[in-house]
């Protein structure tokens, strides 16, 4: 059974960083793209970031890029996302999401699987 689990999430000041986990069992690993999505109250689930299995490469969307890092440890079936200089627009739940490729993706409609939510809230 594929299972994917996100936490990590919490309450943090304006400025502050956290980092979120997915943890990913019942499918081989390194053949997944991970993608991390949000949704923000009110609004549509939206693609942030992606990761390949393959060979390691990334994705941001221009409104984390520079802010944000996934990264993935392959050995423990869990991809990473390090979130700093953290604004209030960032508060949402955050979703981890994945699909067998090769080349990365943050459009939602591409993957197959997904962990639940963890609320990201960002004080100001």
């Amino acid at each position: 059974e594929v299972q994917l689990q996100a936490s990590g999430g919490g309450l943090v000041q304006a400025g502050g960083s956290l980092r979120l986990s997915c943890a990913a069992s019942g499918f081989s690993f390194d053949d997944y793209v991970i993608g991390w999505f949000r949704q923000a109250p009110g609004k549509e689930r939206v693609g942030i970031a992606s990761i390949s299995g393959f060979d390691g490469s990334t994705f941001y969307v221009n409104s984390v890029r520079g802010r944000f890092t996934v990264s993935r440890d392959n050995a423990k079936n869990t991809v990473y996302l390090q979130m700093s200089s953290l604004k209030p627009e960032d508060t949402a739940v955050y979703y981890c999401a994945a699909v067998m490729a090769r080349i990365i993706s943050t459009m939602e409609s591409t993957y197959d699987y997904w962990g639940q939510g963890t609320q990201v809230t960002v004080s100001s």
